[in-house]
């Protein structure tokens, strides 16, 4: 007796179409990055980089956390010393940008070759994503559109934290309902990247979770205390003092650099030419309605994957400093989207926009293009629009149930139709 790998079947036509275009987008993506790799000089890229580019910090930061005293590097001019000090004269310019906090998980990668350890990185992050958000439940069309999302891709690239932080804020979501100190501890985890959480708080408040509130307070507190007795207090001077103005002058002044790779408001303001100040307040303006969006959303008890879609896209829209990298946590909203009934082609059609922006985002800003945060804000409208619709449907029920899953069908009729 042999074993039948199934799954679900799409609900109708548009979640089909949908499945099949976000898979191939990612294929055509992941692609295109291997065909890139295949013609540089590895481990090394044609720009100079070593493969996996943001893992340097990560790598180099752990190296720093075993000396006891990482916060002697975090300045610029010191810090890119010992970067080209490791790598070579010539290599890139690098800025140290994380929280203590972070170096208190980086640095088992340190004890290992770069090239491995960046390997062994990318894997546990990968399989700490699955894992979280497929919630337990694996199947292969979960899989498959989850491994090649365009955000995946690029985060693979990057060597970036896009894995870890999308499976905390997942996680702290999944765990509200059921376990609340739980999604207390990946919330209050969540502070190594602390510009994606500025939303909790509100979230926390309006919906009176104080259980949540004191783990992930209580969480935070064990970090600091940690990160101060492993490095010494003084990190935490020489992460404000230095390493901070640092990050915030070379977003001023590099908007060419980073812009491209940033799907936020106030970049795509200076992807399309606008002053400082009105980036600032363009970003201050959605910012604002964001956080509006958020409190309306959870005032009262309304439909619950809808609010948790339209809150990781509010958090994606409050603030100015997002990478593509980061957008890895919008695989999740796309599976949960497919698991409903009640989705239609427009759902469909702005979930696939929003999928695209990972890589799309880098030559519509080359291009001079400010559009890559559009397909969030069109999302976000949308799916306020259909927590309204939902309420009114029910009229103002608070109760919901979780919509139906259809019978399941084979893989192949979900990759051939």
């Amino acid at each position: 007796m042999t074993a039948e790998l199934t799954i679900p079947a799409p609900r109708n036509t548009s979640a089909e179409l949908f499945f099949k275009i976000a898979f191939a987008m990612g294929v055509l993506v992941a692609g295109l990055e291997i065909g890139y790799l295949i013609y540089s000089p590895l481990p090394y890229d044609p720009l100079g980089y070593l493969v996996g580019r943001d893992f340097v910090n990560t790598w180099l930061g752990g190296q720093l956390a075993l000396t006891g005293d990482p916060g002697a590097y975090f300045g610029p001019e010191a810090y890119n010393g010992l970067v080209k000090e490791r790598f070579g004269p010539s290599y890139p310019h690098h800025i140290w940008s994380y929280p203590p906090t972070f170096l208190l998980f980086t640095w088992p990668f340190a004890l290992m070759p770069y090239v491995a350890a960046y390997v062994l990185y990318s894997l546990i992050g990968l399989v700490v994503y699955l894992a979280v958000a497929t919630e337990g439940r694996p199947r292969a069309d979960k899989i498959l559109l989850l491994v090649f999302a365009p955000a995946v891709i690029v985060n693979l690239w990057c060597g970036q934290t896009g894995f870890f932080v999308a499976a905390l804020l997942i996680g702290g979501l999944i765990a509200l309902e059921r376990t609340p100190i739980l999604a207390g501890v990946l919330f209050g985890l969540l502070s190594i990247k602390p510009q994606l959480g500025l939303l909790i708080p509100v979230m926390l408040v309006l919906t009176g979770r104080w259980r949540t509130i004191a783990a992930a307070s209580a969480t935070i507190a064990v970090l600091v205390a940690a990160a101060s007795l492993a490095f010494g207090p003084k990190v935490w001077v020489a992460y404000v003092n230095d390493a901070m103005p640092a990050q915030t002058a070379l977003i001023a002044r590099d908007f060419e650099h980073f812009m491209v790779h940033m799907p936020t408001v106030f970049m795509n303001a200076k992807v399309a030419g606008a002053s400082m100040s009105v980036a600032i307040w363009a970003q201050v303006f959605v910012s604002a309605i964001a956080v509006v969006a958020v409190i309306w959303t959870f005032w009262r008890r309304r439909e619950p994957e809808l609010s948790n879609m339209l809150f990781v896209t509010a958090t994606f829209l409050a603030t100015p400093y997002a990478f593509n990298y980061d957008m890895v946590v919008f695989g999740w909203v796309a599976i949960k989207l497919m698991e409903r009934s009640d989705a239609d082609a427009w759902d469909y059609l702005l979930m696939l926009a929003v999928w695209a922006t990972p890589f799309m985002t880098v030559p519509s800003g080359m291009a001079g293009l400010p559009v890559s945060v559009l397909p969030m804000l069109a999302f976000g409208g949308r799916l306020i629009w259909r927590i309204w619709q939902a309420e009114q449907q029910c009229g103002g029920c608070t109760k919901t149930t979780r919509p139906r899953r259809p019978p399941a069908r084979r893989v192949r009729s979900a990759l051939l139709g």
